[in-house]
């Protein structure tokens, strides 16, 4: 049963009651495919226990030095979380941050926000001594590439997450990220297909760059230059798609596609679906269905590499026990290209997103949001 609550500055609070264990974890799922929970959880220990057995765990943030121990503390607001999704690629390949999100949480706890930070966004990337990397200015996304070439063995991407956030704690002032996720986008397919599908608006007509509609891949035209075949077309509308279906769209960011806006389409397509994951996971369908719910936990699991920072999954789910889907908030920030064509430098960002930023710092980001309504990401 939900019972809601009006608490500080009038904002809406949610209590849970009455819903099992296993319910928050599929939201700690579905909100952000890790840690955050709209449930109380009372039972279902042997499914907890094999969700957390089956989550990758990591150094993310390089914490683990010298064989110390994390120390274990309690989960107070305000909290930032460090969302990075990756491609799956060969051993010997450099990985490279395919969508980098940035979880923000008020002192309460009781809501989010959800911003994305642009891939080709031009940043000064700190040196960092265990990839031999001397630092210099380059795109966001190469961070994480820099920080994985660890001499001696197979890029890292534990210690590529680590270099990363290191620059966006620069760019952002964040002072400290509280957790972080590695999440392999692919995966997604197996988790969506457990769900049964995901429920997404899709606010204007796209077509495939890479896909037919029968989900099979299109042939690369001879040369170079493009594909041939017909296009899976995701028409104007709400729409149950498929896990395939699910990513293909998440991925596309041309304008012949229906992508006008590039990358930024993306990140909002992303956001998105994310946020239908949330509402997928909290369904009766799934939260009453032990044996789908089991199915979908452990695709998630597989899907991730996860540090707590010295909690767990499961702490994150009590602690931030008033998420749910409608108190998470979208947010776009403004930026530009720099060059044009062949021309071309990246991406930077307006002088309004350092006010964000700031806003973030000092505990005022219910205020800015709501003085600044262009800052909110549509969603149907």
């Amino acid at each position: 049963m939900l019972m809601a609550r009006r608490g500080k500055r009038g904002v809406r609070r949610s209590v849970w009651t009455g819903v099992p264990r296993w319910a928050r974890i599929c939201t700690v799922f579905g909100t952000v495919l890790l840690m955050l929970s709209g449930a109380v959880l009372v039972g279902y220990e042997a499914l907890l226990s094999r969700y957390e057995g089956a989550v990758g765990r990591g150094d993310l943030f390089g914490d683990k030095a010298a064989g110390a121990q994390e120390r274990r503390n309690d989960i107070k607001g305000p909290l930032n979380i460090l969302l990075v999704g990756v491609d799956p690629r060969k051993p010997t390949d450099a990985p490279l941050a395919d969508s980098i999100m940035i979880m923000h949480l008020p002192a309460e706890l009781d809501r989010a926000y959800l911003f994305s930070m642009p891939r080709d966004l031009r940043v000064e990337i700190p040196a960092f001594p265990k990839s031999g990397y001397d630092g210099g200015p380059d795109r966001l996304n190469a961070a994480m590439s820099y920080g994985s070439r660890v001499p001696g063995r197979n890029p890292d991407q534990n210690t590529g997450f680590e270099l990363l956030a290191k620059t966006l704690q620069k760019e952002t002032g964040i002072a400290r990220f509280d957790a972080g996720a590695i999440i392999n986008f692919s995966g997604f397919l197996k988790i969506v297909d457990a769900m049964g599908g995901v429920e997404m608006y899709v606010e204007r007509e796209v077509k495939s760059e890479h896909r037919k509609p029968d989900g099979t891949h299109r042939e690369l035209r001879p040369g170079g230059g493009g594909y041939l075949g017909p296009q899976a077309v995701y028409p104007k509308g709400t729409h149950r798609l498929e896990g395939w279906q699910a990513l293909d769209y998440v991925r596309q960011r041309y304008p012949k596609n229906g992508v006008p806006d590039g990358d930024y389409g993306r990140q909002r397509h992303q956001q998105q679906f994310v946020k239908a994951m949330v509402n997928q996971a909290f369904s009766a369908d799934v939260v009453t269905n032990p044996i789908k719910l089991d199915r979908v936990l452990r695709a998630a699991g597989q899907s991730l590499v996860f540090s707590g920072r010295g909690n767990s999954i499961s702490d994150f789910a009590f602690a931030l026990k008033g998420i749910r889907p409608d108190s998470i908030t979208l947010v776009k920030l403004p930026a530009e290209g720099i060059g044009t064509g062949s021309g071309y430098r990246g991406e930077r960002f307006l002088p309004e997103a350092d006010d964000f930023f700031a806003s973030l710092r000092n505990g005022t980001v219910d205020a800015f949001m709501l003085e600044h309504p262009d800052f909110r990401n549509t969603t149907k």
